[in-house]
C-alpha cells in the first residue's frame, strides 16, 4: 500500500486553487474562482471528516469507506487496528473464560473482587464454602455478605502475607483458610480452602500432647522419687549407684521434657497474653542471670544491660521462660569463661529484648529450622547438652502470643545474637 504524506494532500488542495488564481487573472473574473474552489476544497474535506465520524459511529466490524490519499490511508489504518483490537480482544476473553473454567473446576472457592470490593465473579465453591450466589451477588460488595468483624478486619487492613482462619458463614463447623491477592489495577483475589480436616488433626495433636504429657507427670514423680531416694542412701555394689545414678539423670531430663510439652500444649491453647501486667525487665533478668550462674558448668560472663525507662506489658511468666530458655540455651553453647549480655533496649519504634552470647555460633542453613520442635543442629552435642529441644519452640509461642518476632543473627566461632521484638503497643515508659 502506497504511503501519503502531508505533502502530498497539501498538493492535492494546492493545485485546485492554483488553477481558480490563473483563470481569475486570464479572464479577470477577480476573486470569485479562488473562493468558489476554497468552498468546494472544504465542503470535500468536511464530507471526509462526515464520512469518517458515521463510520466510526456505526462500531467496529463495518467496512471502511472508500477514499483517496491521506483520508483512505486513515480509513484503512483505523480499520486495521480495529481488526487487531477485536483479536486481541478475543484472545484476552478466551484466556479469561479459560481461567473461569479452570477456577469453576477447582475445590477450592475463588472470589474475583474489582478495586471497590464489589464481586465481579466466583465459582462453584463459593457457594458452598461462603454461601455466595453467583448471578444474585455480581456487583455486590463482599463485606455486606461476609460480616464476619474479624474478616471485615483482615480485609481492610491489607496485609495478606499470611492466610486469615475463619469458621464458614453457612456451617460453623467447617473451617476455612483465606488467601488475599492483588491483581491488575487494585483488584483482588480471594481463595477459601476448606481445612476443616486439618484443624481437627491438629486439635488432635495438642490434645494427644496435652493428655499424654499430663498422664505421664505423677508416675515419673513416683519413679523419680524412689530413685533419688536409692541414690542417697547408696549402697555396697558400685555397679548399681552408677545405674541409678543414670537412670535419675534420664527421669530427670524426662521431667523436664515433659514440663516443657505441658507449657507448649498451654500456650498453644491460649489465643493471646494478657496485655495488663505491667513488667519491669531489670529484676526479672537479673532473675534469670542467677537462675543460669548456679546451672552452668563453669564461670560464665554474664552482663545486664537494661533500659529502665520503658518497661513491657504481657504476661510476666511467659516473658521469663522465654528470657530463660534464650538464657539457659546460650549457657549450653558456650564454654567457660564466655560473655553471655541480657539486653533490654528500644530501637526505633520497637523493644527488644535480646541474648547474645560469644559461643560456637550456628551455620547459616540451620537457623530457619531453630524453632522446630525437637530439631537438633547437632545430635551428639546437644545429648551433652541435655536440652529438651523444645526451649526455642516455647520463645517463639510466646512472643506469637505478644505480636512480637524472634530474629537470629549468628556467626560460626564468633557467637549468636537471639533478639525478641516487640511492637510499639506494647512498651510503657515508666
Amino acid at each position: 500500500m502506497r504511503y501519503y504524506n502531508w505533502k502530498t494532500e497539501l498538493l492535492r488542495i494546492v493545485m485546485p486553487l492554483a488553477a481558480a488564481s490563473l483563470l481569475a487573472v486570464t479572464l479577470d473574473l477577480g476573486a470569485w474562482p479562488v473562493l468558489l474552489v476554497t468552498a468546494a476544497v472544504c465542503a470535500w474535506l468536511l464530507w471526509q471528516l462526515q464520512r469518517l465520524s458515521d463510520w466510526l459511529y456505526r462500531g467496529a466490524g463495518a467496512e471502511p469507506p472508500e477514499a483517496i490519499g491521506m483520508w483512505g490511508q486513515v480509513f484503512d489504518t483505523i480499520y486495521g487496528m480495529q481488526k487487531q483490537a477485536a483479536g486481541d480482544r478475543d484472545q484476552l476473553q478466551a484466556i479469561i473464560d479459560y481461567l473461569r473454567s479452570s477456577f469453576a473446576s477447582m475445590s477450592d472457592a475463588v472470589v474475583m473482587l474489582d478495586r471497590y470490593g464489589s464481586i465481579e465473579w466466583c465459582n462453584d465453591a463459593a457457594m458452598d464454602l461462603l454461601g455466595l450466589r453467583r448471578e444474585d451477588d455480581s456487583g455486590l460488595q463482599l463485606l455486606n455478605l461476609l460480616r464476619s468483624p474479624d474478616f471485615v478486619a483482615y480485609y481492610e487492613a491489607e496485609k495478606y502475607v499470611a492466610p486469615f482462619d475463619m469458621p464458614s458463614p453457612i456451617n460453623a463447623d467447617i473451617r476455612l483458610s483465606i488467601s488475599i491477592s492483588f491483581f491488575a489495577e487494585g483488584n483482588r483475589l480471594l481463595f477459601a480452602r476448606d481445612v476443616t480436616r486439618t484443624h481437627q488433626l491438629e486439635k488432635m495433636r495438642k490434645d494427644f500432647v496435652a493428655n499424654v504429657s499430663h498422664e505421664l507427670r505423677t508416675p515419673l514423680t513416683v519413679i523419680n522419687g524412689y530413685l533419688e531416694t536409692f541414690a542417697e542412701h547408696g549402697g555396697d555394689n558400685p555397679r548399681w549407684d552408677r545405674a541409678i545414678d543414670q537412670m535419675l539423670r534420664q527421669s530427670r531430663r524426662m521431667h523436664h521434657l515433659i514440663q516443657d510439652l505441658m507449657q507448649l500444649s498451654r500456650l498453644e491453647s491460649l489465643p493471646q497474653a494478657n496485655e495488663q501486667e505491667l513488667i519491669h525487665l531489670r529484676p526479672l533478668m537479673e532473675m534469670v542471670r542467677d537462675e543460669v550462674i548456679s546451672a552452668a558448668q563453669g564461670q560464665r560472663q554474664i552482663d545486664i544491660e537494661c533500659d529502665d525507662s520503658m518497661a513491657l506489658k504481657g504476661q510476666a511468666a511467659e516473658i521469663r521462660s522465654a528470657l530463660s530458655n534464650l538464657a539457659v540455651n546460650a549457657a549450653r553453647y558456650t564454654g567457660e569463661g564466655d560473655r553471655i549480655c541480657l539486653r533490654w533496649y528500644q530501637n526505633d519504634s520497637h523493644a527488644v529484648l535480646e541474648v547474645e552470647d560469644s559461643g560456637i555460633g550456628i551455620e547459616p542453613q540451620y537457623i530457619p529450622r531453630l524453632t522446630e520442635r525437637f530439631y537438633r543442629v547437632d545430635d551428639s552435642r546437644s545429648l551433652d547438652t541435655g536440652g529438651t529441644g523444645l526451649g526455642l519452640a516455647i520463645v517463639k509461642h510466646v512472643l506469637l502470643r505478644h505480636r512480637a518476632e524472634m530474629k537470629i543473627h549468628s556467626q560460626p566461632g564468633v557467637g549468636s545474637t537471639f533478639s525478641c521484638v516487640f511492637p510499639p503497643s506494647l512498651i510503657a515508659k515508666v
